[in-house]
């Protein structure tokens, strides 16, 4: 997989959800490339680890917090990345909260936390940095999918439909914000080793054992947060600058 060139300048990344699994690996991917990172996080402690990584290897860091179901956390964070990092070139909209559960014990409460983190925060993230990217001439915005928006999970149907939404805002988006110099695109990774991943096997949340889910796939094992964090890096490389409105599933084969 091609990397981006870091010769044309220390473009900014803010990557949400920076602070475990995917989001990490992202944010140490993106540093290893040169650019500078704003590591979001509503777990300050975590994102500070990440950043702390970042900047003993040699790279530029700077942790923000914030609940991006907040349109005031998110203003908050961004003054911070902006007058710290510089104008936020690179997006990577990570963040979310998993819910399981029946379609009639989701309650309005689950619906309101899930549909504001996953749906409402990015859409608000992205919309607060898109007239900076407009401004700059050029921009990358990458969305988290998952596998089940493609094909369906038992229990699920929440948190798909969050998922779901968020790729059809991603191709709307890239048809709307191509002619100023923006990309979005999104990766749907399928099972990962993640901590949010590792808190659905260990509470037994699945239908069946995960070693029985993964056995089916054309690559029988989980997926690693870094192979997911190479896509994202793909998509915001100068290499993908004719790349846009896609889906890229990292998920063994699972779905296409």
């Amino acid at each position: 997989m091609n990397t981006p060139n870091v010769t044309a300048g220390p473009r900014v990344a803010l990557v949400t959800g920076a602070g475990a699994g995917m989001g990490r690996a992202t944010s140490l991917r993106l540093a290893s490339l040169g650019y500078p990172v704003g590591c979001l996080d509503i777990d300050y402690s975590a994102a500070e680890a990440v950043t702390r990584e970042i900047i003993e290897a040699g790279g530029t860091a700077l942790t923000v917090t914030a609940d991006i179901a907040s349109k005031f956390d998110i203003e908050w964070a961004l003054d911070q990345v902006r007058g710290k990092l510089g104008p936020v070139a690179i997006l990577i909209n990570n963040a979310a909260v998993e819910h399981f559960g029946r379609i009639d014990e989701i309650d309005d409460a689950s619906w309101d936390r899930v549909i504001g983190v996953n749906l409402k925060g990015t859409f608000a993230l992205t919309q607060a940095v898109v007239p900076g990217m407009i401004g700059q001439g050029w921009g990358r915005i990458v969305n988290l999918a998952a596998i089940g928006a493609q094909t369906g999970a038992p229990d699920m149907s929440l948190y798909t439909a969050t998922k779901g939404a968020v790729i059809a805002m991603t191709r709307s988006l890239a048809v709307e914000l191509g002619r100023h110099g923006i990309t979005v695109n999104a990766v749907s990774p399928g099972f990962i080793d993640t901590p949010m991943a590792r808190r659905a096997i260990d509470g037994d949340l699945f239908p069946v054992p995960y070693e029985q889910i993964v056995a089916g796939y054309p690559i029988p094992r989980l997926g690693r947060p870094e192979e997911v964090a190479s896509a994202c890096a793909f998509f915001a490389s100068e290499d993908a600058g004719y790349v846009t409105g896609q889906l890229l599933g990292v998920n063994g084969g699972a779905a296409v």
